[in-house]
């Protein structure tokens, strides 16, 4: 007996309904791109491993999909390396190849790459599948969709704006109700000096980030375990749990980090941020979140997460500056900021919240019953009239009981059936059924494409 078929954990098949509500986010988003000048690229699934590791700090690497060289890959171990065991060096020497494990840092390496053929400031989007060798749960999957957008090459704190205004309008086209919440790593930094800690940033923002996840207890415990004092974690309570208006969290942050060049610095460019997009009256709530840490460690000044109101899920866009990655390529002083909607999540909070327009998930408009050879010959004539006017068609494809055609209409939720019988020939005409209401009227084809188009 075969085997049961299935598929790896944390991956999903999708329905052609599925398919279509998730080309609704994509075009959403793709369209929203486009208003703000972003320009497409796609990078490939896998990347060297020597592009990816040390990119995403200890955590992030343990979570790489790594690809087995193919071959003999035991060519060139001793007996010594393959019985001591050691997983980690030898994945080194069996791979040398990895999934990507975000759209980043391969858009890093392909600016590296092709920085001749780019103008500056390079404005790109990119929507793809990224791996991560992830523990499954709700929310959480090992292959997933990134919608990235990122400027390099400007330094200007009017990118971080514009990327809040894609943010805010993309949500608002959804109609999903979210918050943004921006910090900015320099200011965590000086939180950092000022608790005596400037060696912990690491280990800091990490616990930080968890804070919505694990509690606060938790966080002080992760604190504790990494080495930071019992001092310095008191000191970085009050900060943590600021609360207050933007305005109010700003003020107070300037007395707190006045001993702080750096953190000054970061409060700068929030204020910035912050003031800049007031101006504009967003849809949604903005927040400055101190507690917002984003855990990867290329992050250098202001960072985003959205969360969504109405829905328990976790982030569903993040982002932020990031200043030194081309670096790391041979290409250095080339700044960065982006953003990178989870697809995957938003396809859940719409689905949980019905958001979903109707002519987005019904594909196909009208159905053509196939009553035989003649009837099916002049139903194509019309067909051909009606695609060409860019209404979604199909026809039967075999002559089959009218209860089975009628039945796929009802299956794929079609809203209108086209009926051609001898009677509808002879006088060149179609019966259109309206299948929601039942109301069947002897249409032409010109009067049939206006009624459709409506």
């Amino acid at each position: 007996m075969a085997a049961k078929p299935s598929i790896p954990k944390g991956t999903r098949d999708f329905s052609p309904v599925e398919m279509a509500k998730r080309n609704y986010i994509f075009n959403t988003i793709r369209d929203v791109y486009h208003l703000y000048g972003f320009q497409q690229i796609e990078t490939p699934a896998m990347e060297m491993l020597s592009t990816l590791m040390g990119k995403y700090g200890e955590e992030g690497d343990k979570l790489l999909f790594k690809i087995q060289n193919s071959g003999d890959y035991f060519s060139g171990l001793t007996d010594e390396e393959l019985l001591s065991r050691n997983a980690a060096k030898l994945a080194s020497k069996f791979c040398e190849k990895g999934l990507r494990y975000d759209l980043t840092v391969p858009f890093a390496r392909y600016v590296v790459m092709h920085r001749d053929e780019i103008t500056f400031p390079f404005k790109r989007y990119q929507i793809q599948p990224v791996w991560r060798a992830d523990r499954p749960q709700k929310g959480r999957y090992r292959e997933f969709y990134q919608c990235d957008a990122d400027v390099v090459g400007s330094d200007s704190l009017l990118n971080e704006v514009e990327l809040m205004q894609i943010v805010d309008t993309v949500f608002t086209r959804f109609g999903i109700r979210v918050c943004i919440k921006i910090n900015n790593r320099k200011i965590l930094t000086g939180i950092a000096e000022i608790i005596g800690e400037a060696d912990k940033i690491v280990d800091i923002t990490v616990a930080i980030d968890k804070l919505d996840k694990i509690g606060l207890d938790n966080v002080n415990a992760e604190l504790k375990e990494k080495g930071i004092s019992d001092e310095a974690i008191a000191k970085l309570q009050p900060i943590i749990l600021l609360s207050g208006t933007n305005e109010e969290k700003l003020a107070t942050l300037k007395e707190v980090l006045a001993g702080s060049e750096i953190g000054q610095k970061g409060v700068e460019e929030s204020e910035f941020i912050l003031k800049t997009l007031s101006a504009f009256g967003l849809k949604n709530e903005l927040e400055l979140d101190l507690t917002l840490a984003r855990g990867l460690n290329y992050y250098t000044g202001a960072i985003f997460e959205v969360k969504a109101l109405d829905v328990q899920i976790g982030s569903i866009t993040g982002g932020g500056r990031y200043d030194n990655l081309t670096g790391v390529f041979g290409m250095a002083g080339v700044s960065g900021v982006g953003i990178s909607f989870g697809a995957d999540r938003i396809f859940d909070v719409l689905n949980q919240l019905d958001l979903y327009p109707k002519e987005a998930v019904n594909s196909t408009q009208l159905l053509f019953i196939n009553f035989g050879e003649k009837e099916a010959a002049f139903s194509l004539n019309v067909l051909a009239q009606v695609r060409a006017e860019g209404i979604r068609a199909e026809i039967f494809s075999d002559s089959s009981k009218m209860k089975k055609q009628m039945g796929y209409a009802n299956a794929k939720n079609i809203p209108f059936v086209a009926l051609v019988g001898e009677n509808e020939m002879n006088e060149n005409k179609v019966t259109l059924k309206n299948m929601e209401t039942g109301e069947q009227t002897l249409v032409s084809a010109e009067e049939l494409i206006q009624t459709l188009k409506k």
